[in-house]
């Protein structure tokens, strides 16, 4: 996998993967960071870097790393006290990277997504994570639905964000082991995952636009229960 963009490829060299080698653009090699990674620096310039990475957003720097490990769900609920975000169908990239980042620095247990309709960890995610899916466990589940009723089962409450729903975010217990669950964009959470949440809440929504998007819902959401385990 070439992961590009200067965040990403600083955290894959911090995080768990194997770097291999590392290209730079001749301003970019110049960075202390970068002097003492550790791995082979190839200088080459801006059009081959655009080439290797397949996009000009690599901002100067792109990196092999070995394939993204997923994590075992199961052990995202070990923890009587995890914070879980679960994304049903999350197809955007740049959306699941997003919230990857703000489950990473809110202290998120960990991010779970269903293998299928679902964006996966790609370079662009990781750019779009700022690294974040470096230090991040995520979770692939075959089927989201029955990861909710495991996750119920060993004792975390699961919310689901609904834009309709009477409840509002701010009167749930937060405090605990909870799953935030979140739909995909337009059309939010599948029925069937609905009907098993523990109740639905809303963020309330009081300009003209009645929608936020599903990674700026996520970081409210994410850091009130963060906040809920405040001393």
């Amino acid at each position: 996998m070439i992961v590009y963009g200067r965040n990403a490829v600083r955290e894959a060299l911090r995080g768990t993967r194997t770097v291999t080698h590392v290209w730079a653009s001749a301003p970019a090699r110049g960075e202390r960071w970068l002097e003492d990674c550790g791995v082979p620096v190839t200088v080459q310039s801006a059009s081959e870097l655009s080439r290797r990475a397949g996009t000009e957003g690599h901002q100067g720097v792109c990196a092999e790393v070995s394939e993204f490990r997923y994590a075992d769900f199961e052990r995202l609920l070990d923890d009587e006290r995890a914070l879980v975000v679960a994304l049903d169908q999350v197809q955007d990239p740049q959306n699941l990277g997003a919230i990857c980042r703000t489950a990473e620095c809110a202290g998120a247990a960990g991010v779970v997504i269903p293998e299928r309709r679902s964006a996966e960890v790609t370079p662009a995610v990781c750019k779009a994570s700022a690294g974040a899916v470096e230090h991040l466990p995520i979770a692939r589940v075959r089927n989201m639905t029955d990861f909710l009723l495991q996750a119920k089962r060993c004792g975390f409450w699961c919310y689901g964000a609904d834009g309709a729903a009477p409840l509002d975010y701010r009167r749930v217990d937060l405090s605990g082991p909870v799953v935030v669950v979140l739909g995909s964009e337009g059309a939010g959470l599948r029925p069937r995952v609905a009907s098993v949440c523990d109740a639905l809440v809303a963020l309330p929504v009081r300009g003209s636009i009645q929608s936020l998007n599903v990674s700026a819902a996520a970081a409210v959401l994410i850091y009130a229960a963060a906040s809920a385990r405040e001393p």
